[in-house]
């Protein structure tokens, strides 16, 4: 069934709501003279579209190319250009940016990085030393790092065969999805993926293959809590000793108005830079996912 201009502008407003989380009104379609036009702009839509067909939607309108022209009527496909709008383009990016954020947290080794992070400047007790900023960059080009060979084999079993007009895009989205979720329950704990599954209603003797996106991303985000954490503590642990022999020759010295941590932070420091921490730590997260 050919979709109207309205309703392909009314399914990509749903999907920036659905991914966005934020609500967006539906404008209503301006008035057209043609009776048959008005009828197909009521008609209400009879079920919910797969995730191909939205796929293949948000396609088409990178593309420019639909069933609708600007008036509501049909036109041929073979015309190219016809039917989207600058505004209806602009939406289909906008939602594509907004689920950046949470594809670069959520589904990649980001969030154990950044946590491991701020675990050793806490550590250090430096405050804002490293700056935040600092510390997020070197989150990213680390998880650029680490997603290599993770990105190269989306790129090579999904972006190459549709750039060379070999699959379609659905197809390349399910491709590339698979490549991601295979990583996903590679570093995710068997109890996280069974307590999600049983959440889900689905049966936990299912393949890899099988575990749907919905199940694979959140119990994968809660083992690379669980992992960052750990490694966070194993940090911490020098540091703290530290703190608390600095603590104790202090207290033992009268000097119990003297903040411990302003007279321990040197030595966290030296320490630190002796051991050679930023490689030791660059390195404990790199092959923590191997």
């Amino acid at each position: 069934m050919k979709l109207t201009r309205a309703k392909l502008l009314s399914l990509v407003l749903a999907v920036i709501f659905c991914l966005a989380g934020a609500a967006f009104a539906q404008p209503a379609a301006p008035a057209q003279a043609d009776d048959q036009a008005q009828a197909s702009k009521t008609q209400p839509v009879s079920n919910v579209p797969g995730i191909g067909e939205i796929l293949s939607v948000i396609e088409k309108a990178t593309q420019g190319q639909v069933d609708a022209d600007p008036t509501g009527t049909t036109a041929d496909k073979s015309t190219p250009g016809q039917g989207w709008t600058a505004p209806v383009r602009l939406a289909v990016v906008f939602a594509f940016l907004a689920l950046l954020p949470s594809l670069l947290v959520m589904m990649t080794s980001f969030t154990r990085i950044v946590i491991v992070l701020g675990f050793i400047r806490r550590a250090l007790s430096t405050q804002s030393i490293p700056p935040t900023v600092a510390l997020i960059g070197l989150a990213f080009f680390l998880t650029i790092f680490t997603m290599g060979p993770v990105l190269s084999e989306i790129n090579t079993q999904a972006i190459e065969p549709y750039m060379k007009d070999a699959l379609e895009f659905p197809a390349a989205v399910e491709k590339g999805n698979d490549v991601l979720k295979d990583f996903m329950l590679r570093q995710t704990r068997s109890s996280d993926l069974e307590l999600f599954l049983d959440f889900a209603g689905i049966d936990a003797a299912k393949t890899q293959a099988d575990v749907p996106m919905r199940v694979a991303v959140p119990a994968f985000a809660i083992s690379e809590f669980r992992t960052a954490f750990e490694i966070g503590c194993l940090l911490f642990i020098p540091f703290l000793l530290i703190d608390l022999v600095v603590g104790g020759i202090l207290l033992s010295a009268g000097m119990m108005m003297l903040p411990p941590s302003m007279v321990s932070l040197p030595f966290k420091i030296i320490l630190f830079v002796l051991v050679d921490g930023w490689r030791l730590l660059a390195e404990t997260l790199v092959l923590s996912f191997r």
